[in-house]
């Protein structure tokens, strides 16, 4: 990485035709090396290499390229009928050649996204403590309390620019797995490298283990967690103000630190609580909203109007749901300079006890008080999909199955090309499927979901559903912020995030009905979202790495990973 990151073996620092020294101490035997992920590089060490590092007799005397090393895994994976199966032939590759493994993820992205991350990430954490093999990341419990300082430095690298941490409260829309959840700060940070192109050991996933309300767990002699119920109010708050503390304290200032899962009522806190003094992010609230507003500026193009022209109704009125139609309203207000209080009255929120109004304003979470319209009340989707008359309507309830037949075809009634997004997680708990929304709207809706769906044929036409995937935002958020070594997120950087992201779409795209360009495009689309997100950081007056660069694009490209292999001297 560029910007005065520390190279310690000078890997980084060297160009790709350069060799290098891979000592982690002084002096490294060949057997060692091989059981290091970081610089393994399996039957790829050339007969020059296995000399130089007592490599000879350890390894078969083929020597293969890294190319046919993944033709060969390639095959490997696709002979797994079980997507478990795979993500867990992921995980062991990962764990002894991460070159390789991040050669895979980058080359094959559209077909292993679904694997190392959502969907099949939901049933991995789910399984974890039966499949747990080999610990990655830090694992921080009540039982630390006190020594979070110390645990931290108990991390190899001295240096870390990206920390993705969660409490395993609220798992996509699987509820609480406890410690189980470490599944997806390793996913996510896979995706910082593989797609945003941050350096793997800058990488440090964390679970914050503060018990499991979840009975079968604590049942489950497999369990890897603490054996006790959730901690609340002072001892959880204490044990993550020192957890930030610590942080900041041992990897400074512009270290990002990504909110990941955690339940409403904690994640808004913390990011309320945070936001003015480290340099925080959540994916949940913040990159939801980013890659759904991307969507939706996007699909104007098919709807036609302006985002102040359209009717949103969403069901679900957490995290996912009040982040988007929070920067949607930051949005709109932008466009058209009126009060965002004027313009949050065209988006209306549904929960589990029917519509946002007025009425119930003194029994609302706080974050849902803005969303509080005068209307009468209405408690079935149904009856506010025909009251408010959305042209967008929008699932983040992480409830499956909500998007009846009736409620998308009363969408289909009521507009001409009907927007539905249905964006819970994982597939089993999304909204409808690809296949309902096409079929029940007769062909007429533009479709997105959280979840991947297979292209759909109806009436002769093949439809491509879009998928918001915060995959889209995240990591090359995260390299614009660290290009410019900012200090803060603020909103403005999320929406220069959005509008980079909908630039990727061509007429090509729209052509297909796609929202979203395609995922083989995503290092380029992260390199763009890079550079606008570090320019909106200049212009904010947040950035420290001085000056700014002529062209972002280029150093965001230039200070990408790669995975091809080194040579060692």
């Amino acid at each position: 990485m560029a910007d005065g990151v520390e190279d310690v073996y000078g890997e980084d620092s060297a160009t790709l035709d350069q060799s290098f020294t891979p000592w982690t101490t002084s002096v490294a035997s060949g057997y060692s090396l091989m059981r290091d992920p970081r610089h393994n590089k399996g039957l790829a060490f050339t007969e020059k290499e296995r000399d130089a590092h007592y490599l000879r007799g350890l390894l078969p005397p083929v020597v293969l390229s890294q190319e046919l090393q993944e033709k060969k895994m390639m095959n490997i994976i696709r002979q797994y009928t079980v997507p478990l199966h795979r993500y867990m032939a992921m995980v062991d590759l990962q764990e002894r050649n991460e070159r390789l493994f991040y050669k895979l993820l980058i080359d094959n992205v559209e077909e292993l996204l679904p694997v190392v991350y959502t969907p099949t990430v939901g049933e991995a954490c789910q399984k974890f403590g039966s499949i747990f093999k080999h610990p990655q990341g830090l694992y921080i419990s009540l039982k630390e309390k006190g020594k979070i300082l110390q645990i931290l430095k108990n991390w190899p690298e001295r240096t870390v620019q990206v920390i993705v941490v969660t409490d395993g409260e609220r798992i996509l829309g699987l509820g609480d797995l406890g410690c189980q959840g470490m599944g997806i700060p390793v996913g996510k940070l896979s995706l910082y490298t593989a797609l945003g192109g941050i350096c793997p050991s800058l990488c440090l996933p964390i679970t914050i283990d503060v018990g499991t309300n979840n009975e079968k767990l604590l049942d489950d002699e497999f369990y890897i967690g603490l054996r006790q119920k959730r901690a609340t109010g002072k001892e959880y708050a204490d044990l993550l103000q020192e957890f930030m503390c610590a942080v900041k304290q041992n990897y400074g200032e512009k270290v990002l630190i990504q909110f990941e899962d955690f339940a409403n009522h904690n994640a808004f806190d913390l990011l309320e609580r945070y936001s003015s003094t480290h340099l925080v992010f959540n994916d949940d609230i913040q990159g939801t909203a980013s890659v759904v507003l991307a969507g939706l500026l996007s699909a104007l193009r098919l709807l036609g109007g302006t985002l102040a022209d359209h009717t949103f109704l969403f069901l679900g009125a957490g995290e996912a749901g009040t982040g988007i139609a929070d920067l949607i309203a930051l949005e709109i207000t932008k466009q058209n300079r009126k009060p965002i209080e004027e313009n949050r009255k065209k988006i209306w929120l549904v929960d589990s006890k029917g519509l946002i109004i007025a009425s119930r304003k003194e029994s609302l979470q706080e974050f849902k008080k803005p969303w509080a319209h005068d209307h009468e009340p209405i408690t079935e989707l149904i009856n506010a999909v025909e009251a408010i008359k959305p042209t967008i309507l929008i699932g983040t309830s992480g409830v499956g199955k909500q998007f009846t037949k009736e409620v998308v075809e009363a969408m289909a009634s009521l507009n001409e090309t009907p927007l539905i997004m249905a964006l819970s997680n994982p597939t089993s708990q999304a909204e409808c499927t690809a296949e309902e929304a096409y079929t029940w709207s007769k062909g007429r809706a533009i479709f997105a979901s959280g979840s991947p769906f297979d292209p759909f044929e109806y009436n002769g036409k093949t439809f491509i559903p879009g998928q918001a995937n915060n995959a889209y935002i995240f990591p090359g958020f995260g390299l614009g912020v660290i290009m410019a070594g900012s200090i803060r997120v603020r909103d403005d950087m999320l929406l220069a995030a959005s509008n980079a992201l909908v630039s990727q779409v061509t007429e090509e795209h729209y052509e297909k009905g796609m929202i979203y360009p395609p995922f083989k495009d995503i290092r380029k689309i992260s390199a763009n979202i890079a550079a606008k997100v570090a320019a909106k950081a200049y212009e904010l007056g947040l950035a420290t790495h001085l000056p700014q660069p002529e062209d972002l694009v280029k150093s965001a490209e230039k200070c990408m990973y790669s995975p091809v292999y080194r040579s060692y001297r």
